[in-house]
């Protein structure tokens, strides 16, 4: 795009809170550029009058720009290949009288080496609580180091507690990592993330709806949400509470059409009560550990291997062996008949069940009786 698309493109976002489907109607229809001017000039209809007349007069475009450029980043409109198309898609499937904010963005404002167009394909957004505890921190760092090893992108909202752990173990395990921020790209909040989410700028993707300078409100946070859903082909929520960011964010996705999951926490952690509610009520899957979520979100015939189960010696027996077996005295021998009436079986189908169980070294002749070996 050229530099006077690029300043109308900047302007548009800035002078309406995001999303608005009235600004986003005009830009369809007229183009970004004839969208800026009539905005510009108060020659809009009256509900996106009223939407932009605040910040009309305020256009940052040129600066805005000038910060970014100076950051190294990137506008991204739907017109840009790494413009994620088939994630964004799934706004149209939502219910807009039950979620009138499920809309698309308008612009992005991006930093990072990543490309959103590629993060798409395979992907998780794990969030949870900011008052995470030591399990939650560690069952995220498991997760994420799991979901890393396997090329799965991991997408969260940059906050504190289970957020930061997500971007913490991505970053360690040299994997994919997408903050999606509630403020401008400058803005490092919170402020006690202002390393890590440099770190994320560096290695992984930085994304915002708003522009340079943007401070963050509660509103923007429910509404960055939609966009850490979109962004997951799966959301994994790991503590949370009843009423929390994490609960919205999860809610998001189901109406998305995306697939939800949920980490198992202790009955009495507080923490843990959103995750748990979401299982109970079946709006989510329970999963403990990577392979799980990757079988979810990964290509087809990609399966979780089964979980390795102990090893016992009555393994592979037979129902008649495992019958002969169980009958066998604790102390002490018995009879083929005294075998045959507690197995429920003619003494004739006893006889080679013993012979099997004393190959396998788990049952003893002696004296013409038989008993258990010796384990």
């Amino acid at each position: 795009m050229d530099e006077v698309e690029r300043r109308a493109w900047a302007y548009v976002s800035r002078v309406a809170e995001p999303p608005n489907e009235q600004l986003a109607a005009l830009v369809a229809g007229e183009g970004v550029v004839a969208a800026a001017e009539r905005i510009r000039r108060g020659d809009v209809h009256d509900k996106l009058r009223k939407a932009t007349e605040a910040r009309r007069d305020l256009d940052c475009a040129a600066e805005d720009l000038e910060v970014l450029d100076r950051m190294g980043g990137r506008l991204l409109t739907d017109g840009d290949d790494e413009w994620p198309y088939l994630a964004f898609q799934a706004f149209r499937t939502v219910d807009r009288t039950k979620r009138p904010h499920a809309l698309p963005p308008l612009v992005l404002w991006v930093l990072g080496p990543s490309r959103l167009s590629d993060i798409q394909d395979r992907s998780a957004a794990i969030v949870g609580t900011r008052a995470a505890t030591n399990y939650g921190e560690y069952a995220t760092a498991d997760l994420t180091a799991g979901l890393v090893e396997k090329d799965v992108a991991v997408v969260s909202g940059g906050a504190y507690g289970i957020d930061g752990a997500a971007h913490r173990a991505a970053l360690a395990s040299d994997g994919e990592t997408v903050a999606v921020l509630a403020a401008g790209l400058d803005v490092p909040y919170p402020a006690g993330h202002s390393a890590l989410l440099h770190r994320v700028g560096k290695q992984g993707l930085l994304v915002s709806e708003y522009p340079p300078g943007t401070r963050p409100t509660r509103r923007q946070f429910l509404t960055r949400n939609r966009l850490v859903a979109a962004l997951g082909k799966a959301t994994v929520v790991v503590e949370a509470g009843i009423r929390s960011g994490a609960a919205n964010t999860a809610g998001w996705a189901d109406a998305l059409g995306r697939i939800v999951c949920a980490v198992p926490g202790p009955i009495t952690s507080s923490s843990s009560i959103g995750c748990h509610v979401l299982i109970r009520d079946r709006k989510a899957i329970l999963v403990s550990r990577a392979a799980e979520v990757v079988e979810l979100v990964g290509r087809i015939g990609e399966f979780a291997p089964e979980h390795e189960r102990p090893v016992s010696d009555l393994d592979g027996l037979s129902d008649d062996e495992l019958a002969v077996y169980e009958a066998l005295p604790g102390r002490g021998t018995r009879s083929v008949e005294e075998i045959a009436v507690t197995a429920g079986k003619p003494a004739t189908q006893v006889l080679g069940p013993l012979t099997m169980l004393n190959v396998r070294g788990l049952a003893i002749q002696e004296n013409g009786c038989w008993k258990l070996a010796k384990r």
